[in-house]
Order: structure tokens, then C-alpha cells, then sequence
């Protein structure tokens, strides 16, 4: 799926995370971690804060890893769940 192509916005986001555990939101060189086992917190301000972009749609590059969702960009991150 290329982000470029289908946006996802804030009410998207419980069916596109279905089924992960955590999602790992890096913007610059904050990293955060939230727990989506009881759910996908979309209500709770930081976490759309930190998954969803200025133009009001999920942020890029955005990639899952098995149960895991990897929002943003942190080189460091990367390497950890990536490399």
C-alpha cells in the first residue's frame, strides 16, 4: 500500500491497526511507544498528536512489522526494529 496513493485519516485508524500490539511513533529524535492490545486510543490527544500529520492524515512513512506499526522516522529506531 503506498501512503502517497490511499491516505488514512483519524476515524481509518482502529481498522488499519487491527490487530497489533504496539505502535511506535518517532517524530525527530522523540520516540513514543503506545500499547494498542485494548484498542487504539484515537480519543487520546497525544496519540493523535504523534501518529497523525499537519495534513490531518496518518504520518509517513508508516510500516508494520508483524504485530508492531512504525509511525515517523528515527534512524536509530529503524536500525533497532528494522536492522
Amino acid at each position: 500500500m503506498d501512503a502517497r496513493k490511499q491516505r488514512f485519516a483519524p476515524d481509518d485508524l482502529p481498522q488499519l491497526l487491527e490487530g497489533a500490539n504496539r505502535l511506535v511513533a518517532m517524530r525527530g529524535k522523540k520516540v513514543q511507544s503506545f500499547d494498542l492490545r485494548e484498542g487504539v486510543p484515537v480519543d487520546d490527544e497525544a496519540f493523535r498528536k504523534a501518529v497523525i500529520g499537519p495534513s490531518g492524515n496518518l504520518r509517513a512513512p508508516a510500516i508494520r512489522r508483524g504485530k508492531t506499526w512504525l509511525v515517523g522516522f528515527n534512524p536509530e529506531a529503524f536500525e533497532e526494529y528494522l536492522g
